[in-house]
Parts: structure tokens; sequence; C-alpha cells
């Protein structure tokens, strides 16, 4: 379990468990290097909550890899992302982003290292979707938001690889919700983030454009050596896409690894509560998963 590892109180009896509680502190500094981006033992309580949104999680994930939080409504992947993001300070632990603690950093800093594009967002009523995409290089610029041939440079990359470019001159509100989400994407794309933090990016996508996203993220995440997190509900994507899976329920990481070592039936049921077959697509080799009853 190297790629993306994410470690919870499993009992007295885990080994792993006692082995991360006996490191020192510095120990645990050097290893929040190696990765660019790293929760150490995070819990999060909301006021009024009976239980956790997180308990004692801790996740690292290295540039060039892909880690997707798999687990059903509720399970903490949105809220392990605002914390990873900085928008949500954790009841214990820490976040960190290249080494450095999400909470010391000064927002502007942390837009230049880090990008994150949440399951809803407002529409920019009036922006066409050039101008919307060309937000993301806001935290490049000077207090004149002047715009260099890099950044234009990245505005037209972000587009071309989110496909928009017969949208580009279109007004945003005027899009349907899957082309509003591609312009959500390409503009986290053109921040060049080191980190990038997406919740359910594909909710809203076509079969064609879903599969062309996950594409568009594993080999950005392999050229341009960016630390990916994503939260979603597609196993078939996971599977094919993520180098690493993190499979949660309750606030808590059931298993951790590569997505063939964790993406198994009885995990998979323990984490949703449903049985879901798993197959191999003859022709390609892929594993597909089917759910088929509740528990």
């Amino acid at each position: 379990m190297e790629n993306a590892r994410a470690v919870v109180n499993a009992g007295a009896g885990s080994r792993e468990h006692d082995i991360l509680r006996a490191e020192g502190a510095s120990a645990a500094s050097a290893r929040a290097h190696e990765a660019d981006l790293d929760l150490e033992s995070v819990s999060v309580q909301y006021p009024g909550a009976p239980t956790p949104a997180l308990s004692d999680v801790t996740l690292r994930v290295r540039a060039g890899e892909v880690a997707a939080l798999l687990g059903a409504n509720g399970a903490g992947k949105s809220t392990l992302l605002r914390v990873a993001a900085g928008m949500l300070a954790p009841t214990s632990g820490t976040a960190r982003i290249l080494g450095s603690d999400v909470a010391t950093k000064r927002r502007r800093e942390l837009a230049r290292e880090m990008a994150f594009v949440p399951q809803t967002e407002a529409v920019a009523w009036g922006f066409r979707v050039r101008d919307v995409v060309a937000m993301g290089r806001a935290p490049h610029q000077g207090v004149w938001m002047h715009e260099s041939a890099g950044d234009r440079a990245a505005i037209d990359d972000a587009i071309g690889r989110c496909h928009l470019e017969a949208l580009a001159g279109r007004r945003v509100e005027t899009l349907s919700g899957g082309e509003q989400r591609r312009v959500s994407i390409a503009r986290a794309m053109a921040q060049r983030p080191r980190v990038l933090l997406l919740d359910e990016p594909a909710a809203f996508l076509d079969v064609r454009h879903r599969l062309s996203f996950y594409r568009l993220l594993a080999d950005a995440a392999s050229r341009d050596r960016i630390a990916c997190v994503v939260a979603m509900h597609d196993l078939d994507a996971a599977a094919r896409f993520a180098s690493a899976a993190i499979l949660m329920r309750e606030g808590r990481v059931l298993a951790s690894g590569t997505p063939d070592d964790v993406m198994t039936p009885a995990r998979l049921e323990a984490a949703l509560d449903a049985e879901v077959a798993v197959g191999v697509h003859a022709p390609s080799g892929e594993r597909y998963f089917l759910p088929v009853k509740t528990r």
C-alpha cells in the first residue's frame, strides 16, 4: 500500500496502526515531504452531529498519482476534500500541501499550488467560457490581472484538452450542466496546480466526455506530475484510470491501495451496503462492476 496510503484506527490488532503510532515526529515530517498531498490523523466533527465526519484519517498522494475516493453518500469524501483544500479546518490532525500546513498558507499561495472543483458551484452569469477558464490564471497574475503569453498558452491548452473550442465564445449560463462542468474542470486545469482535488467531476458528463475526462486526468497526472484526488461513484472508471483507491465508510477508511487490491466484492459490499459483482471484459481485459442488490 505504497502509492496513496490511508490509515485509520483499525483496532489494537492492526499492525500498521501500531507501527504508525510508534513513529516519531521526525519520521512523520520526512514522510510528509515525500507526498504532494498529506493528511495526517485528520478528524472532523461538525457541530451537532452525533458522529465524526472523519475519524483519524491519514492519506498521502504523490505527484503523478490519481487517487479515487470511493464510498456511499455521507462516507466523508467531500469533507476530506474540503480539509485538503483548506476550506475546512480539521478538529484534529493536519493537512499539508507540498510539505506545508494548508492552515498557514495564504490563499493566493495555496491557489498557485492547489485547484479544487466542488460538486456544485454558482454559474458565472454574463461571462463567456474563455473568460471563466482564464480565471484559473488569477493566482499567477499581478494586481492588474495582465494576461501573459504563458497565461494564454495555459488557457488555450485547458480549453483544448476539455474539448471546449467550439464553446469558447458562449456565455456560460447558456450551456448544459455537463458543458458547465467541463468549463469548471478546464478552469482548474488552466491553474496548472501541483495538487488537483475533484468532487464527483464527471457527475453530469455524457459517456463520451466522461471517458475523455478520465483519460485527460490520468494523462495530466502523469505528464504534468499532478497529485490528483477524485471523489467518485463510477467504479468502472476508478478501476480503469486510478492508480490508487481509498474505500470509505462513515468517516473511516476501510481499505486503501491499488484498485485491484481494494475493489473486491467483499470490500465494496462492506462500504456500499450493496452486493457488487465484479467481472472482466474479455476483449479489453478491464474489470467491470455490476451492482446486483442492496444489503
